[in-house]
């Protein structure tokens, strides 16, 4: 058992050397992941976003706390709903306040996520 304590903790310190300072570690999987929930009120804009949708959203912002992953986090973010056949831009940018989470970024396919 002491082995593979100390199997998991030699592969953990190896994990985090493998990343890079200013280097993002969250990745686009991750948040188109945790955003798919919102497709259907980032459409339509019609109703409330589902529990899941702003669980989502909460599991982003707790996931992006460094720069270089809010600014993945947000490009991933604005590629993903580029994707949706319909947007409704004022349901995308007023989904966090209406989850009641704060996000460094606004969910748009306009947003220049390197400022």
């Amino acid at each position: 058992m002491k082995g593979v304590v100390i199997s998991v903790l030699v592969v953990l310190a190896m994990v985090q050397l493998m990343v890079k300072p200013g280097e993002a570690t969250i990745s686009c999987e991750e948040v188109v992941n945790l955003v798919r929930p919102c497709a259907p009120y980032i459409m339509t804009g019609i109703g409330s976003p589902t529990v899941a949708c702003c669980n989502g959203l909460d599991q982003l912002r707790k996931s992006t706390t460094t720069t270089p992953d809010k600014q993945q986090a947000c490009q991933c973010a604005k590629d993903a709903v580029a994707g949706f056949p319909i947007i409704n831009e004022q349901a995308a940018a007023s989904l966090p306040a209406i989850c009641k989470i704060h996000i460094d970024f606004p969910i748009s396919k306009n947003i220049n996520c390197q400022e």
